[in-house]
This record gives C-alpha cells, structure tokens and sequence, in this order.
C-alpha cells in the first residue's frame, strides 16, 4: 500500500505541475506581450484592457479546462485505489499512464497536434475507466 501510494502521490505532485506549467504558459503570453483582458491588470502596465484574449491564452484555457473534466477524477480514483488495495502493477500502471497521457494530450493541445491529442485523451480515459475497474472490484469484494 505504501508503494502505491508514493506512486500515487508521484502522479498528484506531476499533474500539478503539469497545470501550473498551463498557467505560467498563459502568463508568459500576456506579459510579454503585454496583452491583458481584464482592465485593472492591463492598467498595472500602462494599456488599455484587451477585448478578446491572445490566442495561445484561449488555447491554453482550454487546454486547462480539459484537465479539470479528467483530473478531478482521477484525484478520487486514485484515492480509492488505495482504500482497496488493488493488484500493485496494474494499478501503479493505469496512475503512471494516465499522468504521461495528460502530460502529452496538454502538449499536443498547444501544439495543435492531431490526431495525437485524441489518442492521448483516449489513453487518459481508458486508464481512469481501468481505476474505475479497480475500485469496483475492491468495492464488491468488501461487501
């Protein structure tokens, strides 16, 4: 259970990391190009507000509201998983698999690239339907 949870933890700290890099990201983009949307940020550089935001900032906004359909719920799957005690490698295998699926379907997000963004998604989502699996199971077995 230990060792899971490490691996499980491992996945928490990068998938955070993964969207916190999203938001530096957006970040970048309007400061340098000092481009802000909301007035009291594009005043704070002496410009007017922006009506739309800069195109890298809308996809990155996307990209990071993809991640909160899919990561929430691998937050509880996982959490789960370790309530009961599911085999090691198959478990450890789906968290590891689902955080490198969401850290490629985030970069093929920015870059546009298909239809390597939809495997990713598709990897992510097999992997949470297998957690789902695993939590099921555990769950009839405690009955």
């Amino acid at each position: 259970m230990h060792t899971l949870l490490s691996v499980y933890a491992l996945c928490v700290v990068a998938l955070f990391v993964k969207m916190l890099a999203i938001s530096c990201y957006q970040g970048f983009y309007r400061i340098s190009r000092l481009t802000f949307k909301n007035p009291e940020d594009a005043s704070l550089v002496g410009r007017e507000a922006s009506a739309q935001e800069l195109p890298q900032v809308r996809r990155a906004a996307q990209a990071w509201a993809n991640d909160l359909e899919n990561i929430p719920l691998f937050f509880v799957l996982g959490a789960l998983c370790l309530v009961f005690n599911p085999p090691f490698m198959l478990t450890a295998g789906l968290m590891v698999l689902f955080t490198a699926a969401r850290l490629v379907h985030t970069l093929t997000y920015l870059a546009r690239w298909q239809p390597w963004r939809t495997l990713a998604y598709a990897v992510g989502i097999l992997c949470l339907l297998g957690l789902a699996a695993m939590v099921g199971m555990g769950a009839v077995r405690h009955l």
